[in-house]
């Protein structure tokens, strides 16, 4: 198809994959991972409840899943408090940033975020038109004050901030981020992206104001949860401001089978907490490995740990794909200075077990 069949805005963009995944590295290798530890996805896996959950959906997948996500909302909504009117589910955080930015910009409307932070927010907003101012990072963290800056200056409809961070794993306090929220535009909106929420420590986050119309706070069943491949999200709002959602939304986005497993993942807060216990022993061994080679680490709130390559992107690319050519999984940062780090995903203490043994040689292979 030739591009004048293109909507104007599609033309100029790159045919991109955000993220490369493991499979396609798998198929391009032939050879599978060992240690499956680049995705943050959960090693632990899904709760019991919510494997059996997906069990009991399965006869009815001829059904589309409800439209509404009633009872997942329901259930959302009892856990933090507020009103069904104060959430909508989508897929994944991805998708409802998607939405979020479908709503919010036009060709020229400018928006901010940082460099290097998760990338598939500014592949919407170019997606629709937008422009993309970014700010860099201050010492591996997002910095608020830049942001509040670059956003006064340029009247930004949407400013995007990931706490815990994505790809460093650092996190500010709920302070700093109300801080930041009182410091946009009046128009602005803050879209705080709360992926890794499980992760961070009590009291950390802004307490849920279902009342301010000025942040959108995205969470997800993708990593504590174990139900990345589900593709389960939700955003919590202000009532006037998620109910624009169902504008635009894709109404029958969430399935069936998905809207069971998150549903029965909530019912089992206790494994929940295994889980999260589980990421902080991984975070420590991953620290551990690390620093037996000299190696330091980004103090992490995430289910990941930046490891510190010590040098520069080029060194950490070689790292990186050393390890992959010995069957471990990993990513990295994609801008400078954080591109000197690895991210690993935490892993079982057989996956860390392989990491130990292949990092040696990929760095002494690196540094050759």
């Amino acid at each position: 198809m030739t591009d004048h069949r293109l909507a104007r805005i599609v033309r100029n963009l790159p045919a991109t994959v955000p993220f490369v995944g493991p499979e396609a590295l798998q198929r391009a290798s032939g050879r599978p991972f060992t240690a499956r530890l680049g995705a943050n996805e959960s090693v632990f896996g899904p709760s019991p409840r919510a494997v059996q959950a997906i069990a009991e959906a399965a006869a009815g997948s001829w059904m589309y899943g409800d439209p509404e996500s009633y009872d997942l909302r329901g259930a959302l909504a009892l856990l933090h408090g507020v009103g069904r009117e104060n959430i909508v589910v989508g897929v994944g955080i991805d998708g409802l940033l998607g939405t979020a930015v479908r709503l919010f910009v036009e060709p020229g409307t400018p928006v901010v975020a940082s460099l290097g932070a998760y990338p598939t927010f500014g592949f919407h907003v170019r997606a629709s038109g937008g422009v993309l101012h970014g700010t860099p990072y201050r010492d591996d963290y997002e910095d608020p004050e830049a942001l509040a800056a670059v956003a006064g200056e340029v009247d930004a409809r949407l400013v995007y901030l990931a706490n815990p961070d994505n790809p460093m794993g650092t996190i500010h306090a709920s302070a700093t981020v109300l801080r930041l929220r009182d410091d946009l535009p009046e128009a602005s909106l803050l879209c705080l992206d709360e992926a890794y929420c499980e992760f961070a420590p009590p009291g950390a986050l802004p307490p849920i104001d279902v009342a301010d119309r000025r942040m959108l706070r995205f969470r997800t069943f993708s990593k504590a949860h174990g139900l990345a491949g589900a593709r389960v999200g939700y955003c919590i709002g202000e009532a006037s401001v998620i109910a624009c959602f169902d504008r635009v939304r894709d109404h029958f986005g969430v399935g069936r089978i998905s809207q069971a497993a998150a549903l029965g993942s909530l019912q089992d807060q206790a494994y929940l907490a295994g889980v999260v216990a589980a990421v902080e022993e991984s975070r420590v061994a991953i620290a551990a490995i690390a620093a037996e080679h000299g190696l330091a680490v980004v103090d992490s709130h995430a289910n990941f740990v930046a490891v510190d390559c010590g040098r520069d992107g080029s060194f950490a690319r070689a790292v990186l794909v050393g390890l992959g050519a010995r069957g471990v999984f990993v990513r990295m940062p994609g801008v400078a200075p954080l591109d000197r780090c690895i991210r690993v995903s935490a892993g079982t203490p057989a996956q860390l077990a392989v990491l130990a043994e292949a990092l040696p040689a990929a760095l002494a292979e690196a540094a050759s």
